[in-house]
């Protein structure tokens, strides 16, 4: 995405953008990649005018449907970490809530599918992510658990709620040398999970400890 992209939507908010990225850096976000997406997305329009005025705040915010906009911390980490040995060409996204995060991703990767549970929350993402220009970008209606079997393997699968336990059926969609971000746990404790696949198997490393809503099964 260029600048040109923003320039009906909120340059007014560029400054802002720019002390959100200060920011990222402090806590530790070193990819000049990510950070020069975060700054290029413009993440107020992600969520209802009333919560506006917060939108550059680091920060989870409410999106309706017990659902929340990640922190943009939590989505430079996760981006940073999913894109870190290079470009990606096929990217799973499980859970396009708002679509900040697809938005996010769909700059950094060729193609990017996306599954959502509830059906509202997903189009409204459609109509932000067009209006931002952005369509290398596939959406569904779909249970996040399944993934999406029929557009697999991927280079990279982003989990952006928690299961209460590492998702098989979703490694399983992963390409050799893929790798999947995923948050696990319950309500009360929750990890952040980098998994790689090998072609023996996978390899699993804990990141940190995390706060997301469910991963819950079904269709709303």
């Amino acid at each position: 995405m260029n600048e040109l992209m923003l320039n009906g939507i909120g340059m007014t908010s560029k400054r802002t953008r720019e002390r959100l990225v200060s920011r990222l850096q402090k806590e530790g976000i070193t990819s000049s990649l990510v950070l020069d997406t975060i700054q290029q997305t413009p993440r107020h329009i992600f969520v209802d005018e009333a919560l506006s005025h917060r939108a550059y705040e680091d920060t989870a915010l409410p999106i309706g449907f017990s659902q929340t906009l990640s922190q943009p911390y939590i989505v430079a980490r996760m981006t940073e970490l999913l894109v870190a040995d290079g470009a990606l060409k096929r990217v799973l996204e499980v859970g396009t809530g708002s679509g900040y995060q697809t938005a996010v991703l769909a700059q950094l990767a060729d193609e990017v599918f996306s599954v959502e549970r509830i059906r509202s929350l997903q189009k409204k993402a459609a109509k932000r992510l067009n209006l931002l220009g952005l369509h290398n970008i596939c959406l569904k209606v779909s249970d996040g658990h399944m993934g999406w079997e029929q557009q697999a393997p991927f280079d990279g699968i982003m989990v952006t709620a928690a299961p209460a336990q590492l998702p098989q059926l979703l490694i399983d969609q992963l390409a050799v040398g893929g790798r999947m971000i995923v948050p696990v746990g319950n309500y009360e404790e929750q990890m952040l999970y980098l998994v790689t696949k090998t072609a023996t198997g996978e390899q699993i490393r804990e990141i940190e400890k995390v706060r997301f809503v469910p991963l819950l099964a079904g269709l709303d």
